[in-house]
């Protein structure tokens, strides 16, 4: 056992707050999992890329799966997966389950592209786009934004399942939403923690992540599995026809509403944070909203997250390993979007706190539409519906979270981050840390300091 390792394990032996385990239900499910396999009522699919092409295509009778460029990606992944995931039953169960759902709806999507050329050929409004790490508020901003009616917003269904199928017709019956309900409900028995995490139902506003997935890329695969290496390699690999491929899928979605709206599309995933070049080389007129947390609370909660959905995965999940691999995967994140946005038009961009959004919203919404040159007037009673609503979702879950049982210290963290900290002046007003922030000469009170301070070990519906 690693020093992180140990740190972890005593905190959670000693601590006052210990990881949460799994539901009994995910070990019960591989208990029958293996059952299944065993007297082949359910044939177990190895996880090797050429095979799973050619079940999606007889599951399918579609063959093209359009820009090729995401069978690398696949590969790489399905190789970490194979090496480093230590993958339980019911996760080699999900993992290729989700592989062939994706080239089913690659094929679909390919389908509609070749018989439909209208969807393709129809532009894009420049989209309103969040951009912040993980667990830094970025879906509260986002479903500010969705509540106003001047915006398009994918719902979840139709982020898990952006193609529809061949036989689908617009403003016809479609089958998504009960597909997506049930996927959702599987996820919240297996797992109800992440209803807590990130609650979300079939209709609600979503990001755009399984635009992402459909291209087996981002970091919504190293949040569910232990793939380092798959890490590493996309780390250096150019995003932008993942990003090609968000694009017609938006198209897609919007034409299987059966409209031709020319709203701006509002946006947000946390993987913008790494792939904002190639964010700005498919939406070059896109205009982004940077939010900003203390990245003790970032990196802990992040760390949460992807320990509730490692644990389903993997009966080998390492809390110690979750919290080095996070506190990595945020500070490329943070390093990134720093030198990336430097490079953005200051006209193209602005700046929010999380602790702002937290004392006083609707005060920063307001900064936020001025910016977009827009009136925020019509928008107030949607985005104080989406408040009440989230408000009492809450009242009695929390999402909670400690930075030490996962071997890490919230100063040690912020001394990591201690440049962006002070760009930004993210030190909450109850840290004591052995650094200041500020430079010479400049030791005034903080603008945010009367913000309600939230401690990295802390409750929290973010």
């Amino acid at each position: 056992m690693n020093i992180s390792s140990r740190h972890a394990l005593i905190a959670v032996m000693t601590g006052d707050f210990s990881l949460p385990p799994r539901s009994r239900l995910v070990s019960a499910a591989n208990v029958v999992m293996r059952g299944l396999h065993k007297s082949g009522l359910v044939p177990e699919i190895d996880l090797d890329v050429q095979e799973m092409c050619e079940l999606a295509r007889r599951q399918t009778g579609l063959h093209d799966f359009g820009d090729p460029w995401f069978l690398e990606p696949l590969q790489v992944l399905v190789e970490a997966l194979e090496e480093e995931a230590a993958l339980n039953t019911l996760g080699r169960f999900a993992a290729t389950g989700q592989f062939v759902k994706i080239m089913r709806e690659r094929l679909w999507a390919q389908h509609w592209f070749d018989s439909e050329p209208e969807i393709l050929a129809e532009p894009l409004a420049p989209p309103v786009i969040v951009v912040g790490p993980m667990r830094s508020g970025t879906t509260r901003l986002h479903r500010l934004l969705a509540a106003d009616e001047r915006f398009e917003h994918l719902r979840f269904f139709e982020t898990v399942c952006p193609a529809p199928r061949p036989e689908f017709r617009p403003g016809g019956r479609d089958r998504r939403p009960r597909e997506a309900g049930r996927l959702l409900s599987t996820v919240h028995r297996l797992n109800p923690r992440t209803a807590v995490i990130h609650p979300t139902g079939p209709f609600e506003p979503e990001e755009e992540l399984g635009l992402l997935v459909a291209s087996a890329w981002g970091m919504k695969h190293e949040a569910q599995w232990r793939v380092p290496s798959y890490g590493r390699w996309a780390e250096n690999e150019d995003a932008t026809p993942a990003y090609q491929h968000v694009a017609r899928l938006l198209r897609l979605v919007r034409w299987a509403r059966g409209s031709t709206s020319r709203k701006p599309w509002v946006l947000k995933t946390p993987q913008h944070m790494l792939d904002l070049p190639a964010l700005m080389r498919v939406f070059p007129d896109a205009r982004l909203i940077f939010i900003h947390r203390d990245p003790a609370r970032v990196v802990g909660s992040s760390c949460s997250l992807v320990w509730n959905q490692m644990t389903i995965h993997s009966d080998k999940a390492d809390a110690g390993w979750i919290g080095q691999q996070w506190l990595h995967k945020t500070k490329l994140q943070i390093d990134r979007m720093q030198v990336a946005r430097s490079r953005i038009h200051p006209g193209q961009r602005i700046d929010v706190l999380y602790r702002d959004m937290d004392a006083d919203w609707l005060a920063v919404m307001k900064r936020v539409y001025a910016f977009l040159d827009m009136d925020i007037a019509p928008a107030v009673p949607g985005m104080e519906r989406y408040v009440t609503a989230t408000r009492s979702e809450h009242r009695w879950q929390h999402h909670r979270y400690e930075l030490s049982s996962f071997g890490l210290d919230a100063e040690a963290v912020r001394h990591r981050f201690e440049r962006y900290m002070h760009a930004f002046d993210l030190l909450p007003a109850d840290a004591a840390p052995s650094f200041d922030l500020r430079p010479a000469g400049a030791r005034k009170v903080p603008a945010h300091a009367s913000a309600q301070a939230q401690p990295a070990s802390a409750i929290s519906a973010s």
